[in-house]
């Protein structure tokens, strides 16, 4: 594997409402390493807004029946516009005009069962300190609980360029980190940022601050969504309803994540992917965390720049991939050439790897952590 060793300079993004961005430059430092920021508890002014959510419509293809004379109404369905992140049919005019909201999701022993999990459009799940974390992507739904919310990582800068300004959900973080995410096109959401809006405490019998914050989708969109525009194109190629499954019969992948052991097993009655994490099944607020397909990126990881106990996983480069979808397993590759691009996938053919519509699970193990299940 080959990964770009040159980090390409982001485009600051820009400012948020006049009170967010003034208080970006307050984030205070946290305790050590790249652990979160202290936000505060107390719920303070949210910041004002005189405009209505954006509910530009999306612009429909015009057919004619000239063209199509035969065309049913599926067809018409399956050739008009997609969501960019699930590759399925716009049923929600306002929901695909809104811009990608990535939250970062904790999944320390403490902060489980999470929510919204299964409510995301995409969903990495990237190493941290012996640790994995969650950046969940929603645009298809908007949940009123999701989290709990921890910290970002200098990783996820290069990790979500080709989001284009997405919203970034976290819950603060030390100064290094910091200036990595105000320094790029993320468009910084924390308890200080947005002055509290969105957030709130629910401790569940759990004493320990860090586990316990959580966002509100619904509003974060209604407060922040007006200056901002949806993903710019899809994030993977999928494929046609009547197109086969160009794989290898399996049931699933084991692998050895960064302090947690994951199984993802096909299972046939759902058509989807049910995932187990330390010999358990992944429970969240709606069931066992689930997905459509499951996209595996092998990828070095170097220390942090912000922190040198911090894993940083190298996005940009190639490496080996292995995709299941529909219960069968395509391995090749995976390249990106910057961090605005979208992951491409082939086949060992040197055929694009096409995924079926839905939600999709990418996960980021070290190289040589994968073992596909047959």
């Amino acid at each position: 594997m080959t990964p770009s060793h040159a980090r390409t300079t982001s485009p600051r993004r820009p400012r948020l409402l006049a009170g967010v961005a003034l208080a970006a430059l307050a984030l205070a430092a946290c305790g050590g390493g790249d652990d979160d920021a202290a936000p505060t508890t107390t719920a303070a002014p949210a910041p004002a807004t005189t405009e209505a959510v954006t509910t530009t419509e999306v612009t429909v293809p015009e057919t004619t029946e000239a063209e199509s004379p035969e065309t049913t109404e599926a067809d018409e369905v399956e050739a008009g516009p997609v969501m960019p992140l699930t590759g399925l049919p716009v049923d929600d005019e306002i929901a695909a005009a809104r811009p990608a909201m990535v939250v970062k999701i904790d999944n320390h022993p403490q902060a489980r069962p999470q929510f919204g999990l299964n409510g995301a459009d995409i969903v990495f799940e990237e190493n941290v300190e012996n640790l994995t974390r969650f950046a969940a992507v929603f645009q298809t739904n908007a949940p009123a609980k999701i989290g709990p919310i921890r910290s970002g990582r200098t990783q996820d800068v290069d990790l979500l360029g080709s989001y284009t300004q997405p919203l970034f959900v976290w819950s603060g973080g030390n100064p290094n980190v910091t200036r990595a995410i105000n320094g790029s096109d993320l468009v910084s959401l924390s308890p200080t940022t947005t002055r509290n809006t969105g957030f709130f405490r629910d401790r569940r019998g759990n004493e320990d601050s860090e586990h316990t914050l959580y966002g509100d989708a619904g509003q974060f969109y209604e407060a922040f969504t007006p200056i901002f525009n949806p993903p710019p194109a899809q994030q993977f190629t999928y494929r046609e309803p009547d197109e086969a499954f160009n794989g290898e019969t399996s049931s699933g992948v084991e692998l050895e994540m960064d302090g947690v052991d994951v199984v993802w097993t096909w299972d046939t009655e759902t058509a989807t992917y049910l995932r187990e994490q330390d010999g358990k099944p992944h429970e969240t607020d709606f069931g066992q965390v689930n997905a459509v397909n499951v996209v595996v990126l092998e990828v070095d990881y170097r220390p942090s720049p912000a922190d040198s106990r911090s894993p940083e996983a190298q996005t940009i480069g190639s490496g080996t991939a292995y995709v299941l979808t529909g219960g069968v397993l395509i391995t090749g590759t995976w390249t990106r050439d910057d961090r605005t691009a979208t992951f491409t996938l082939a086949d060992e053919n040197g055929s694009v790897i096409a995924l079926t519509p839905g939600r999709t699970w990418v996960e980021l193990p070290r190289v040589g952590n994968t073992v596909p299940i047959s």
